[in-house]
């Protein structure tokens, strides 16, 4: 039985792309959480000292979006390579990856230099990457619907 991937090889590209994005960024993300982990466990004054709560959250948020949107990129992937006729289309594959990038790279660079009780000025790829994230989501849940539809 043939792969919606094996009949359209760019729609196995896309797919591709977004699983191994999502893999090796969940691997990068869960190893940052160890090392927040052992920053922790050491009472690293760095990262634990009272004056450094916010870079704590913005690390720690870093960290739980980074992951989160690697699995996201994993189940997109799986879903094109899995429903029948159904398109990962290029931009959304796109922003999926640089939602997947941005969004703990502008918490974590908010978080290197914070200023008082604010974020560093990393924090402004964070609406960014959201943006990018709510136009995959939704034209994923839009060809979804409308596959649904074609197809009964």
């Amino acid at each position: 039985m043939m792969r919606p991937s094996d009949r359209l090889p760019s729609i196995g590209h896309n797919c591709d792309r977004n699983l191994r994005f999502g893999w090796w960024s969940l691997l990068v993300f869960l190893s940052l959480g160890g090392l927040l982990e052992t920053l922790h466990g050491f009472k690293i004054g760095w990262y634990v000292d009272v004056g450094n709560e916010m870079r704590r959250l913005m690390f720690t948020l870093a960290h739980a979006h980074g992951t989160a949107l690697a699995l996201v990129n994993i189940v997109a992937g799986l879903t094109a390579r899995n429903v029948e006729r159904f398109e990962l289309r290029p931009a959304v594959s796109f922003c999926l990856i640089w939602a997947g990038l941005l969004f703990p790279l502008g918490f974590f660079l908010g978080g290197v230099v914070s200023y008082g009780g604010d974020p560093g000025l990393g924090i402004w790829l964070v609406p960014i990457a959201a943006l990018m994230l709510f136009y995959s989501i939704a034209r994923i849940a839009l060809d979804l619907s409308k596959h649904r539809r074609t197809k009964s």
